[in-house]
Order: C-alpha cells, then sequence, then structure tokens
C-alpha cells in the first residue's frame, strides 16, 4: 500500500500501527447507511482484507442516507458496489464480496478463516442475533449497532457492552434473545437511548410498496422507518471508531489527554 496514503494516521498513531491495520481481515455484515459509513471509514483508516456480506440492492429510497447508493448505482448489489468503492479508495485492498442472506446455511461462509473481527450492521432481529452469536461462540471479536432509525438527536449516541444498553427496543430485544441464547458480556455496541416517536403504516399501505427496502427476510415485508442522514452517519463513525479500537488497542485511540487552556500543552 502507498504509504503516502495514509501518513496521516501514521503520524497520529505510528507506522506500526497503519501495517498493523493493512494485515487486519474484517467481516463487515450490513451494508446500509450504517455499515456502509462504518465500511468507508474502515478502508480509509487502512484495514486491508474485507469481507462483505449482504443480500440487497440499492433502492432509490437509499439515496438520503448511504454512502453507496447514488443514481448510477441503482439497482446493483451492495456487495459489488462496496468493492467497487474500496477498490478506488485503495486499490490495494483484497475485498471479498458475498451476496448471502444471513442465516445458519450461510454462517461458515460468512464468518470461516482468518477473521479479525466482525462488524455487525444488520437491522433486521433474528439474523444479527444468529450472527452476534456464532461469532461470540467462535471467539472472534464483535462490534454491533442497535438502531439508528427514528433518531433525532445525533449527540445521544453512545457506546456500552450490549447487556448495559437502555432505551433502545431493538437492543433489548437483542439482549433477551441472546440471553436464552446462553450469551452474556462481551458484545460492545453502538447505540441511541433516546426516546423515538414515529407512527407505522401496514407495509401495505406504504405509497412505495415495491421498493426494496421494504423486503426483508426472502419475501417478508416491513414498515419503511424515517431516518436522517447525520444520524446514521455517526452511527456508523462510531462503530468503525470502536471496530479500529478492536483492531489496535485501546490506549492508542483513546482521548486520555485533557486539555487545560491555562496551559501551552495537554495534560494527563
Amino acid at each position: 500500500m502507498k504509504s503516502e496514503q495514509f501518513l496521516r494516521i501514521s503520524r497520529l498513531l505510528g507506522d506500526e500501527k497503519v501495517q498493523s491495520l493493512h494485515q487486519k481481515h474484517v467481516v463487515v455484515v450490513g451494508l446500509g447507511a450504517v455499515g456502509g459509513m462504518c465500511l468507508e471509514s474502515l478502508v480509509r483508516s487502512g484495514v486491508g482484507n474485507h469481507r462483505l456480506v449482504d443480500f440487497d440492492t440499492v433502492g432509490i429510497t437509499n439515496l438520503n442516507r448511504q454512502v453507496l447508493a447514488t443514481y448510477d448505482t441503482l439497482g446493483k448489489l451492495k456487495t459489488e458496489v462496496a468493492k467497487d468503492r474500496i477498490q478506488a479508495i485503495n486499490p490495494s485492498c483484497t475485498v471479498e464480496a458475498l451476496p448471502l442472506f444471513v442465516q445458519a446455511e450461510t454462517m461458515e461462509s460468512i464468518l470461516e478463516g482468518q477473521v479479525d473481527l466482525v462488524v455487525d450492521a444488520i437491522d433486521s432481529l433474528n439474523p444479527k442475533c444468529a450472527l452476534l452469536q456464532a461469532a461470540y461462540e467462535r471467539g472472534i471479536p464483535v462490534v454491533s449497532s442497535m438502531g439508528a432509525a427514528l433518531r433525532r438527536d445525533p449527540f445521544l449516541v453512545r457506546k456500552a457492552d450490549l447487556m448495559d444498553t437502555y432505551g433502545c427496543p431493538l437492543a433489548r430485544q437483542v439482549r433477551t434473545n441472546l440471553r436464552k441464547r446462553g450469551i452474556g458480556r462481551g458484545i460492545e455496541v453502538i447505540f441511541s437511548p433516546e426516546v423515538v416517536r414515529f407512527t407505522y403504516k401496514n407495509p401495505e399501505e406504504e405509497e412505495h410498496a415495491d421498493f426494496n427496502e421494504q423486503i426483508i427476510d426472502r419475501g417478508r415485508k416491513r414498515n419503511v422507518l424515517g431516518s436522517l442522514p447525520t444520524v446514521t452517519a455517526i452511527f456508523g463513525q462510531n462503530l468503525a471508531h470502536l471496530a479500529l479500537k478492536k483492531l489496535l488497542d485501546e490506549e492508542s485511540l483513546s482521548g486520555e489527554a485533557a486539555w487545560n487552556p491555562k496551559d501551552k500543552q495537554p495534560t494527563r
């Protein structure tokens, strides 16, 4: 990889950390608003090996918030769009595109081989829990995003162990589901405790009922949830930073130094 491309990061973290990121193998599952933004930052940070998992195609309603969505990519597999974008940013990356639905039958393909980290950006409950359980039981480090739709305040987005989350309906469902499977602490997540305000329509009543965003779980229609690009981007960036901390170490990416305006230098 061209060292000049990552000069700003090496000046901050050091050449050794950047070289380490070049060798890492990351599996990103879910390439929507959160997963796509997370992937973007991982690639620009120097992560060198990517396996991309998403069965969906780019739809017109993705344009408001998904970094992979443009008029030129409408109708294309998100995995192929993401692969092209990665190689446009850093041609030295290795990329494996798997347009798969996450389920028991595909889990081996998703997690096989050397995997340093799994990034979960799935927005439906059963595949999400299946992936988290599989990574957890295999001892593969995993980070996860909880619900980003319906949130309005990006300043409330934060990280916690899954078992310490609160105020997020998806996180509550995931916690309950995983506890029944014998999964405990150890999965760090990005979440928001913001109280959401929304009104559901029946999927059949949606004016754009044929859009791909309506389809999930291989054919079951779902509600279309409102979302803002500012909030989903913050989820994705926080998820990427959490992933980098897992790939490197906590100390190198923590802001321990406190700035005292009376001093010329940061103090600890």
